[in-house]
């Protein structure tokens, strides 16, 4: 496996990277009950500050954005001091540090957020799937759709969200608009059901993401601004029929906004990823769903991508980057303590100085 590629600096946007490794986003619910990180989550990303950017875990623009216990928020005060801790832990050696913004919509249960009001969504549908609460798990509670009014003050959430993102210390912020959740379900014909200006069409689909999108680059610059999407992803009871065209056509609009980068999950469909690259020629992340890292690497090596993103392997290995300069063996990752709990399985897997 050549990787010197892997070890040469780019730019996304604004944000320099000393080389094209990145940590993806990954829910770990470590958060305090009112959304503030912790000193246990300063020590987690600490860990992992060899990776050329950290993403972290989706960070609720507001209350309705919450579906999961103890994730984190970055929409209070409080959030915002919170974070600055975990900001510095970064960029300490020089990573770059990006704040995730994620609505959940739909995929929530009220007894889970702070004014345990019922989620939102596109169309009042539920989601057939349960959700974890602090009683167990129960079914997902059926949405409110948002009226135009809604869809205005949510838009005008995620700007706020990412101006006080950059107050915490982050480089730049990455609007989530995959893998079930808010944008994604205005993007899926199966939980969009919508007869106004944000629904039917692939145009009106996408309208509100874009809307998004815009606001917040408005806000903290477009050279400041990912956007992640997951074609297909099934994840959260999303159906997509017309993928190709609806994803060609959102990264073309996405691109008149000149993001800093497009965060592509790419789970297999080869077909897909040139189309993407050839809207997105450059500034865009790859992530090769449960792919091996020789095919991450490949994926630089042609030109599939300018920067791979890595999960489950940057949870289990802090310190990746080093385990693959010295053709080291890598940790497993323990599923059993993805979500919740203490320091097991979050800030204790072996180093390799260890």
């Amino acid at each position: 496996m050549n990787d010197q590629i892997l070890w040469t600096p780019t730019r996304l946007g604004a944000i320099a990277l000393p080389h094209r490794l990145a940590m993806a986003p990954m829910t770990r619910s470590r958060a305090n009950a009112d959304g503030t990180v912790t000193d246990l989550t300063a020590a987690y990303y600490e860990q992992r500050n060899s990776f050329a950017m950290l993403v972290t875990e989706g960070t609720q623009p507001s209350a309705d954005g919450q579906g999961y216990l103890n994730t984190p928020g970055i929409h209070e005060p409080a959030h915002v001091d919170a974070w600055k801790s975990v900001a510095a832990a970064v960029h300490a050696t020089g990573a770059a540090f990006v704040i995730q913004l994620m609505h959940v919509g739909r995929i929530s249960h009220p007894s889970n957020t702070p004014h345990h009001r019922p989620p939102v969504a596109p169309s009042a549908i539920a989601a057939n799937a349960m959700m974890y609460t602090a009683t167990g798990p129960h079914p997902m509670a059926p949405p409110v759709a948002l009226d135009t009014a809604g869809i205005a003050r949510t838009v005008d959430e995620f700007r706020r969200a990412a101006a006080m993102a950059l107050d915490a210390g982050a480089d730049g912020v990455e609007i989530h608009g995959a893998n079930g959740y808010l944008l994604h379900q205005f993007l899926a014909a199966n939980t969009n059901q919508r007869d106004d200006e944000y629904g039917g069409s692939i145009a009106g689909r996408t309208r509100f993401p874009l809307e998004v999108a815009a606001a917040v680059a408005a806000e903290i610059g477009a050279d400041r601004t990912g956007f992640r999407i997951s074609p297909a992803n099934p994840f959260n009871d999303i159906t997509e029929t017309d993928t190709h065209q609806l994803y060609g056509h959102l990264a073309g609009e996405l691109a008149r906004l000149d993001l800093a980068y497009l965060h592509l999950v790419h789970a297999g469909d080869e077909e897909l990823l040139p189309t993407i690259r050839r809207i997105w020629p450059d500034r865009l992340v790859v992530n090769r769903a449960g792919a091996d890292l020789a095919a991450r690497i490949a994926d630089l090596d042609n030109g599939s991508a300018d920067v791979v993103a890595v999960g489950a392997l940057a949870l289990a290995n802090p310190d990746l980057p080093a385990r693959i300069r010295a053709r080291a063996a890598f940790n497993e990752p323990d599923p059993a303590t993805f979500y919740g709990g203490d320091h097991h399985g979050y800030t204790d897997y072996p180093a390799l100085a260890d």
